[in-house]
């Protein structure tokens, strides 16, 4: 993901975004035009002034002198209307241009799979979903107007002040290609310390959200001086980038303004021995002088947005190293949508790992589970149990063997379909910060308020969101903080009721709830899995006396299966569990 892409790269991913406005880019760059245009007619008129003045003084008539100035105003109006284009519609459209691609990386994340965010901290991507494409906005509105403006700027000079003195300015344009060299070498530079500041900034965002997230750990141990003192150190790393990259800025900028003095001293030397010799006029000096200034007034635009351009130039490429990652887990060119569903899971030799270089935690797994069956798995942390049930809804992919529903290969599947018939109640509930109603009907948007008020009916919710302040609109806080446990716990079964999935998963629902919250997500969880292919996930052994099936499942695979008596009466492992945390 780190590999150095070249700016033409960069710059071929980057442009089809412009195909939308491409009008407005037109235009923009028209006005672009207008406004260099009229900025370049200024020596000119002042030439000819001058050139009046001092050949022939009755030739500088009020007429001539009124002529000159309405044309130059006409220019100013022009200029004035062309830059109120570019400064407004321009930067809006250089907006719009970041939406597309701030859409474009957020739908791709959609698409990679939990093994991606496994990996990565989201207060990073949170980075490059916001902050880093922020500075699009201006690249992409500027880029196009400033190449351009230089490009006409000096084409135009060169030409009208060769037919000046082609020798006077070929010592003059001399200079630009040793300035152009050393610019670059620090442009190359800056490009590089944008991209590490950028990376720095991605970590500083991790950890001020892993801290404030972890707020009551971190108050309830009494540890904010530690957080203040981590946050010191990622602070001033991020100041130690920023310096070395303003360092470098500021190298830029010296080298500039040195080439600036240089090109003044040409013309002003060189121009006043042409000059001296008769090679040249006083109007034509002049001129020069008024070019030279449009010149490097140019030059300082472009150093100006230098910074700008590698800003951008940084925010693409970190843009186009998410996006060129493939999803390791997508839909086969020639897969089918999962319809009517009976409920069969069958794993036939399943293995899995989570990398090439760990191990295996599953190895040559088979299992049918028939439609319509409760199973639970129960096991030691590590056995495989939240793996098994991550891998029915292709949370991750397997390494070998199959998974199947109804037979069929859940790979040769629309990962939509499959998913949309399958539930997953979590002992993590995950509550999206908004309302009791639009949190139910997170997957069903469509459904009426009379659906909604059913499954918190039969989640055994409903009481208690009457009693809620504002009801069903009651705002549940960021991930459910206003909320309790017990309560966040019947709202996701809720959800789930509204979804109705013919297959479930209870990933231990109710483990980390108290008595009473457990009791009433029980009853509720025991209403849901009525009818459906359950797979239950419990330390408290107590909860599954009632599954069909209990499967023993350890590193070594399913070690012990069979209805809760059939388990104790065998005196094995489950009936050694089952003592020392069952209970009874």
């Amino acid at each position: 993901m780190e590999e150095k892409q070249s700016k033409g790269r960069l710059l071929r991913r980057f442009l089809p975004y412009y195909k939308k406005y491409w009008k407005i880019v037109i235009f923009d760059l028209l006005c672009a035009g207008l406004t260099t245009i009229c900025e370049l007619i200024l020596p000119l008129i002042v030439r000819e002034i001058t050139s009046a003045a001092t050949n022939d003084i009755a030739a500088l008539t009020v007429e001539m002198i009124l002529r000159m100035g309405i044309l130059y105003l006409i220019l100013r109006i022009i200029d004035t209307a062309a830059n109120y284009y570019m400064a407004s519609v321009g930067h809006i459209m250089g907006t719009r241009l970041e939406t597309d691609m701030r859409t474009d990386l957020f739908s791709h994340l959609q698409k990679l799979p939990f093994a991606y965010f496994d990996e990565t901290k989201i207060g990073t991507l949170m980075s490059r979903i916001t902050s880093d494409l922020f500075d699009v906005t201006e690249f992409a509105h500027h880029c196009p107007e400033e190449l351009l403006i230089t490009g006409i700027k000096i084409i135009c000079a060169f030409i009208i002040l060769a037919g000046m003195s082609l020798p006077l300015t070929l010592i003059i344009f001399a200079v630009v290609p040793i300035m152009v060299v050393v610019l670059s070498f620090f442009n190359h530079r800056m490009r590089e310390g944008f991209k590490e500041s950028r990376r720095r900034v991605g970590e500083l965002n991790s950890q001020i959200e892993d801290s404030l997230l972890g707020i009551r750990v971190v108050k309830s141990f009494a540890r904010e001086n530690t957080e203040i003192e981590k946050f010191d150190r990622g602070n001033h790393r991020y100041l130690d980038i920023k310096t070395k990259v303003y360092r470098i800025m500021a190298s830029f900028q010296a080298s500039t303004r040195l080439f600036d003095g240089i090109m003044y001293i040409v013309v002003v030397v060189a121009g006043a021995l042409f000059l001296r010799g008769g090679k040249i006029d006083a109007a034509d000096y002049v001129a020069y002088l008024m070019y030279v200034t449009t010149l490097l007034t140019s030059i300082r635009r472009i150093v100006e947005f230098a910074e700008q351009f590698q800003r951008g130039m940084t925010g693409v490429e970190r843009f186009c190293e998410i996006m060129d990652i493939e999803p390791s887990i997508s839909d086969a060119p020639d897969a089918e949508p999962l319809e009517s569903v009976k409920g069969e899971i069958t794993f036939d030799h399943v293995r899995f790992a989570y990398s090439d270089e760990g191990g295996d935690v599953l190895s040559h797994l088979d299992l049918t589970v028939r439609p319509g069956e409760s199973i639970a798995l129960v096991g030691p942390s590590g056995g495989g149990k939240t793996t098994l049930c991550n891998l029915i809804p292709r949370f991750y992919e397997i390494t070998d063997g199959a998974v199947r529903i109804d037979g069929r290969d859940i790979r040769t599947l629309t990962l939509e379909s499959l998913r949309k018939k399958i539930g997953v109640v979590a002992q993590d509930v995950y509550l999206f910060s908004g309302s009791v109603r639009e949190n139910i009907a997170y997957g069903r948007p469509e459904a009426t308020d009379e659906e909604i008020a059913e499954a918190a009916r039969l989640a055994g919710a409903h009481d208690f969101i009457a009693e809620l302040p504002d009801g069903y609109n009651t705002y549940v806080g960021e991930r459910g903080v206003k909320l309790s446990g017990g309560q966040k716990q019947r709202i996701s079964i809720a959800r789930l009721f509204l979804k109705n999935p013919p297959i479930l998963i209870l990933d231990e629902a109710t483990s980390a709830l108290d008595n009473e919250s457990e009791r009433l997500v029980q009853q509720s969880l025991e209403q849901l899995a009525k009818g459906r292919t359950t797979i239950t996930i419990a330390h408290r052994l107590t909860t599954i006396r009632g599954a069909d099936r209990i499967l023993v499942l350890t590193s070594e695979g399913i070690a012990e299966e069979g209805s809760h008596a059939e388990l104790l009466k065998q005196g094995g492992i489950y009936a050694d569990l089952y003592r020392l945390y069952g209970g009874e």
